[in-house]
């Protein structure tokens, strides 16, 4: 292509690139070119259709509550499956469902086979989900199976990091105030960004998030973010730190949207919602 270019070039020629050749060159982008504004808005440039399954109609996990672009004309979009924590329902964590899907994703809050069941469980039980929306789900037209991803909150976020330990062709992992009696991850091969918060008394930082993300591999796409002022039920609640940085992190591994890289590195320094921001920059996937 540089030779090429040099002849044209030589010809008197120019090349522009358009958008055509840029969709050719990462076939997974979706969605207008991002602002801060953008992905701390309440909603993303897709709108938004659901559908609820239910459990009777699924095996390996309680069923859950879809969300997809509406449009159809942009193909096939990841997917992201999303636990609940601790005695808790999908509807703890339905806030991210609407808010990602926004922003091209087809999302998967999901309800548990027990509302006691431990991260093991949960893990495989959003590798369960995850099957099911590739395989069986009336949405999965619309999904790219090779471009998966998985989140959780409190012991959903230590299913999230066990789910990507068990199968490293996940593109994505986000652990919310995540909880496990496991504190080491050296096998994770995939991309992760542990999400703590400064005020967190059910799975304090120092013995959970910070040494999630100290144990990954050094050479692994990671980061940790310490929310400011927050506790272990923050990500509970619609917040747009919890926003920006997911859908940042997700569109940048599971769509490998460079694009977005802007918003990871340099690293964000603290802030009055940013408690600390750890990672390596800059991203080699």
């Amino acid at each position: 292509m540089a030779g090429l270019a040099a002849l044209l070039v030589a010809g008197g020629l120019s090349t522009v690139a358009t958008p055509a050749a840029r969709a050719a060159d990462n076939p997974y982008e979706r969605g207008p070119a991002p602002t801060t504004a953008s992905i701390e808005a309440p909603s993303g440039p897709y709108a938004v259709s659901r559908t609820a399954v239910s459990s009777l109609g699924v095996t390996g996990f309680g069923g859950g509550t879809v969300y997809y672009p509406t449009s159809t004309s942009d193909g096939t979009f990841g997917a992201v499956a999303v636990s609940p924590g601790f005695t808790a329902s999908q509807s703890s964590i339905a806030w991210l469902g609407p808010r990602l899907a926004s922003q091209g994703f087809v999302v998967f809050t999901i309800d548990t086979l027990s509302r006691y069941d431990q991260p093991g469980s949960r893990g495989r039980q959003l590798l369960a989900a995850l099957d099911y929306l590739t395989e069986r789900s009336t949405v999965r037209g619309r999904i790219d199976s090779s471009r998966l991803g998985v989140m959780g909150h409190s012991m959903g976020g230590g299913g999230s990091l066990e789910a990507a330990k068990s199968r490293p062709s996940l593109q994505a992992a986000i652990p919310l105030t995540g909880w496990n009696t496991d504190k080491t991850w050296p096998e994770i091969q995939t991309p992760t960004l542990v999400v703590g918060a400064d005020g967190d008394t059910v799975a304090p930082v120092a013995s959970h998030s910070e040494p999630f993300y100290e144990s990954l591999p050094s050479s692994l796409d990671k980061a940790y973010l310490e929310l400011n002022n927050a506790t272990h039920y923050t990500p509970n609640s619609s917040n747009t730190t919890i926003a920006k940085y997911s859908i940042s992190w997700l569109k940048r591994f599971i769509d490998n949207d460079t694009r977005y890289e802007q918003f990871l590195c340099p690293l964000p320094r603290p802030s009055l919602t940013i408690e600390e921001y750890r990672g390596n920059c800059p991203h080699a996937s």
